[in-house]
C-alpha cells in the first residue's frame, strides 16, 4: 500500500510520514500540488492525504484532478479548515476526513473507514 501525503506543513509531514510506515504503508512526502501531481502520474499510489490550504494551490483542486485520472486512489482530507459541511460533503463523495490535530488512535480509525489498515 502507497501512501503519498500532501502538506505544506513539514511537522504534518514528518508525523504522518512516521505513523504510517509504522503501520506497514509506504509512504512518501510532498509540500505542493504540482509535487503531489508528478508522483501520481509517475507512481502508483493507493492512498491520498492532503491538506486543504497549501501555498501554490489547494487541496480540493487536487482532489478534482486526481478524480479525473483512471484510479481507486482513496482520498483523505486533513485539514484544521474542515467544516461540518465541508464533512459532509466530502463523505458523500467518498473522501474522508481528518481535522487537524489528530492523535494517532484518530489516524488509526480513519485508515480502518478508508479500508486500508
Amino acid at each position: 500500500m502507497q501512501v503519498l501525503v500532501v502538506d505544506d506543513e513539514q511537522l504534518v509531514r514528518w508525523f504522518l510520514e512516521r505513523a504510517l510506515k509504522r503501520l506497514g504503508y509506504g509512504v512518501q512526502t510532498v509540500s505542493s500540488i504540482d509535487e503531489a501531481l508528478k508522483i501520481i502520474a509517475n507512481k502508483g499510489v493507493d492512498l491520498l492525504f492532503t491538506d486543504l490550504r497549501m501555498p501554490g494551490g489547494n487541496g480540493t483542486s487536487l482532489i478534482k484532478k486526481v478524480r479525473e485520472l483512471p484510479t481507486n486512489m482513496k482520498v483523505v482530507v486533513c485539514s484544521a479548515f474542515i467544516t461540518d459541511e465541508m464533512i459532509r460533503d466530502f463523505n458523500e463523495r467518498g473522501i474522508f476526513t481528518l481535522k487537524k490535530p489528530f492523535k494517532l488512535t484518530e489516524l488509526e480509525n480513519i485508515l480502518k473507514l478508508v479500508g486500508v489498515s
